[in-house]
Order: C-alpha cells, then structure tokens, then sequence
C-alpha cells in the first residue's frame, strides 16, 4: 500500500509579483528611507517645526499634483497648470489693490484657475485636440495674458492680512498645511468614494468602453480641467500671499514638478490607474531628496540627475506593467 503526501503549495514570488510590488510601494519604500538616512544624518531634521516647514513650502506643488491626478489618471496631460497660476498671482494682486479688498483679491485666482481648466477641457473635447497640445498652447495664452496684466512688472500688496493666508498659522500650524489637508482628504474621497471618481478610471482605463456604459466622457474630462485648474488657482492665491506680490513669471516649472510627483508616485501616465496618497508622497520625496542634498552637503546640481533617473525608473516600472497586461 503505497501512501501519497500532499505537500501544502507554497506561495512563490514571481517577477511579476516583485514588479507589481515595486509598481505599487516603491515610492513609501525611498520616502522612508530617505526619512530615515535625514533623521541620523541631522537630529534636528525630524522636528515638527522642519516637518511642518517643509509640508508648507511644499503645498502649492501639492496642491496642483493632487488635482493633476485626476487628469493622469483619465488619460490626459495638463500643460498650463504653471501659466494658471501666473494668472491668478497677477489677478490677486491686481484686484486686492484696484479694490482695496483682500477677501476678493485672494478669492480671485480659484475663481479664474476653474474657468481657465474649463476652457482647457472645452479645448480638448470640443475641438478633439490631444490634451498635451491643448494644454501647450493654452499655456503660451494664459502667460501672455498674465504679462498683459501687469506689463511685464510686479504688482506690490501692501494691503493689512493679505500674507495672512500665506504666513499665518494656528496652533503653530501654518494655515497652508491644513488647507493641503483638507484638500488632500475632499480629493482622496472624490476619487475613491463617488461616482465621478469611478467615472475617471474607467475613462482613463478605456474611453470607448466607457462610453458604451454609459459614461459621458467628454463632461468627465472637462470636469478634470476644471479641477485641476481650481488647484492651481488655489495654490496661486497661496503663493502670492507669501510675497505679497504679484508677477507673471510665478510658478515657473511647476507643471513639470507636479508631473514629475504624480508620476514618481505610481500613477500610470497611461491612464486608469492611481491614486491621491500616490502624489502626495511623490511631491514630499522629490522635497526630501532637494533637502536631503542640503543636509548631507552633496553637490546640489547632481539632484536632478538622481531625481530623473528615479521618474526613469517609475515610468519603466508603469511600461512594464502595462506590457504583462
């Protein structure tokens, strides 16, 4: 009587599990790591006075990468975020000093970032122009307009509380930091929690397919520009309350900083898939690796070398995962 063992599988790991690992936590993984290495190197790095300064001057980025999640996420690009933010820097300053008002000075730039990511998404669906161009050629408008504004100079606010939003702080919180988180927090839900978000997957994972289910893409996509520009607005408002002027070459490069998280992040720059927290953690390792230079005294032009072999590496990982799709 011959007697059979049955061996219990063991789980194995695959390549395909280890790329999918490293897709999907590769970012937590250097951020905490690069947390660390700062935290010896510099005792006093992991203070909350440093952690809350370095989340501060890091929010305008934030903000935008946060609502350029969603346009990634969909399928598009969105070029122009940097020249809306020049806009509402000059807007702000321009009507807090024409109406003496604060309040509306700095209520402006969301106002004007909303309709400008509008004319984005109309520009993209209406006249079926790849939102890469779009964006591109938006961008040159936008900047011109915010030089039409100001002729080319600064517009100085020496008006009472307008650095308030961008200085002022609460329980040694900075204002910035708890707008971030609650943005943070309204954006993660969008995405994850509604039906809209649900909505941008699926138009960034197959418009097509979308379409046939049901969903209008075209308002999807709109709706995206829109939000994206309302982030950039945001962020405007933010900056030129630190400075309490405004200019039209603010913000420059931002677009591609913001880019550049989302995708460091793991979301795919093919679309339909990713996630808030993604950017979030982009945007604070880029922050990290510049502050990390600082601190540990290396040669600071070699920073973009590592963070671009670092992007490199996340869009090689994104490639690869599509092609074992």
């Amino acid at each position: 009587m011959t007697s059979t063992t049955v061996r219990a599988s063991e789980p194995r790991i695959t390549p395909a599990k280890a790329l999918a690992f490293l897709r999907d936590y590769a970012v937590l993984i250097l951020l905490v790591a690069l947390l660390i290495v700062l935290a010896i190197a510099s005792p006093s790095f992991f203070t909350f006075a440093n952690i809350i300064n370095i989340i501060n001057q890091n929010t305008p980025l934030a903000l935008i990468a946060v609502a350029g999640t969603f346009v990634i996420i969909s399928g598009s690009f969105d070029l122009s975020t940097a020249a809306i933010y020049a806009v509402g820097s000059v807007a702000a300053a321009w009507v807090a000093v024409e109406s003496g008002n604060v309040v509306l000075g700095l209520l402006a730039p969301p106002v004007i970032g909303l309709a400008l990511g509008v004319f984005n998404g109309l520009a993209v669906t209406v006249l079926r122009v790849h939102s890469f161009l779009a964006t591109l050629a938006s961008s040159l408008i936008f900047k011109a307009i915010a030089v039409l504004i100001t002729g080319g100079s600064l517009i100085q606010v020496a008006l009472p509380g307008f650095s308030e939003l961008g200085r002022g702080r609460v329980g040694g919180v900075f204002y910035t930091v708890l707008i971030l988180i609650v943005f943070v927090a309204l954006m993660w839900f969008l995405l994850k929690g509604t039906v809209f978000g649900r909505h941008v997957f699926a138009v960034g994972g197959n418009p097509d397919a979308a379409q046939l289910s049901g969903v209008r893409v075209d308002r999807t996509r709109v709706m995206v520009f829109a939000l994206s520009g309302l982030a950039a607005g945001m962020a405007a408002a933010i900056g030129v309350s630190r400075i309490a002027s405004g200019q039209p070459q603010a913000g420059a490069g931002l677009e591609f900083d913001a880019i550049a998280a989302i995708i460091l992040g793991g979301t795919s720059i093919y679309g339909g898939v990713g996630a808030v927290w993604r950017s979030v953690a982009g945007v604070f390792l880029i922050a990290l690796i510049g502050n990390g230079f600082d601190i540990l005294g290396f040669n600071p032009q070699i920073k973009d070398l590592v963070t671009g072999a670092i992007i490199l590496a996340a869009v090689g990982l994104a490639a690869a995962g599509v092609k074992r799709r």
